[in-house]
């Protein structure tokens, strides 16, 4: 086989694999269950990663805590009543909840929600408005962030990030 067809086999063999991985997340956001969380914005931007906002994500998580101290569990994630909802896991799960004393429980690990060039940072909020975001809920890892939201005088109204 001469180079120049071996070189357009590994190009499309290439194009095949991202392909086939934009399918699955394509099938992923149609099939898994979507819900709104509150989020809480930490960064909004890195060099070497460009542009995003990376969010906590508060979760509802039943069970008798002590809620003066700091917590720390392993979790599974499930929609529950239209709510993120987060099961205690005595095995390994990648992921994990914490809440300090009189704070909601939210992941430790904060999930990224990527922004266009230049697109205004949602991350800066005025008085009385909350950032919220629709995740899908995969059977196992972090939730995969959608689209963003802010609420305002309890209505979510959503963002449209350009």
């Amino acid at each position: 086989m001469r180079p120049l067809y071996r070189g357009i086999l590994v190009g499309a063999l290439q194009c095949l694999m991202v392909l086939s991985l934009a399918g699955k997340y394509a099938l992923d956001r149609a099939s898994l269950p979507r819900v709104w969380v509150n989020a809480t914005p930490v960064d909004p931007n890195l060099p070497l990663r460009g542009r995003y906002v990376s969010l906590q994500l508060q979760v509802d998580l039943p069970g008798p805590f002590d809620s003066t101290a700091y917590n720390y569990q392993a979790v599974r994630l499930y929609v529950k009543d239209g709510r993120l909802t987060a099961q205690p896991s005595h095995d390994p799960t990648g992921l994990a909840a914490a809440h300090f004393a009189q704070r909601p429980w939210t992941l430790v690990e904060p999930v990224a929600f990527f922004l266009p060039e230049h697109a205004a940072d949602p991350s800066r909020l005025q008085p009385g408005e909350e950032l919220w975001v629709e995740v899908s809920v995969p059977n196992s890892g972090p939730p995969r962030p959608l689209r963003l939201a802010l609420k305002r005088d309890g209505k979510l109204v959503p963002l449209t990030v350009d």
